[in-house]
């Protein structure tokens, strides 16, 4: 029996054997598109509310001649989560900058395997950030951010959140193509990512 993978670009893949092991990764694989939907959301959010908030600081700095203190703290940080989030759905859809040329001139199994190296160096970085962001956090908890009155940990979060999406999207396509699933599809059809 076959189903096909409805793809959150609209691309559909080839079908897919369904067993218990398909079907779980069907149900994963669309808790994690929500996942990475909503973290796209927030990050959008997040960069519309830092645009409305510098917008206020420099009418307030020009306009009203009174700059608000809270307005560049909150930017910064609100930059932070929409950079991290945004980037870890960059992982899973494939979109950020990549050194793909190889790709083009190589049989479908070294395409695999290159692709699998690229996705472990990518889980190794997500888990670096969430051990880092962690100790990051844990040195800066008890300072406070004076124009916010935040602990200045909270600075770190993004990037503890961002690692473990990152980590988590990388092992989707881990687990995918391991258990034999079109992960690669566009890569193996074409010789080109989407």
């Amino acid at each position: 029996m076959t189903s096909t993978d409805d793809r959150p670009g609209g691309a559909s893949a080839p079908p897919v054997r369904q067993g218990g092991g398909a079907a779980f990764w069907l149900r994963a694989e669309r808790l994690l598109s929500g996942l990475a939907t909503l973290a796209l959301w927030v990050s959008g959010a997040g960069l519309t509310l830092m645009t409305i908030i510098i917008t206020w600081q420099v009418f307030s700095r020009y306009v009203l001649n009174r700059s608000p203190s809270w307005t560049e703290a909150c930017s910064v940080l609100l930059m932070g989560w929409f950079i991290f989030l945004g980037a870890a759905v960059g992982v899973r859809e494939r979109t950020h900058l990549g050194f793909d040329v190889l790709l083009y001139f190589l049989p479908a199994p070294a395409k695999a395997v290159m692709r699998t190296i690229s996705d472990i160096v990518v889980l190794a970085f997500g888990a670096g950030m969430i051990i880092y962001g962690v100790q990051l956090a844990r040195l800066t908890w008890n300072t406070v951010m004076p124009s916010l009155a935040l602990p200045g940990g909270v600075s770190f979060l993004p990037v503890i959140f961002g690692g473990a999406l990152v980590c988590l999207f990388s092992l989707e396509r881990l687990a995918g193509r391991f258990a034999g699933l079109p992960v690669d599809v566009d890569i193996h059809a074409t010789g080109e990512e989407m």
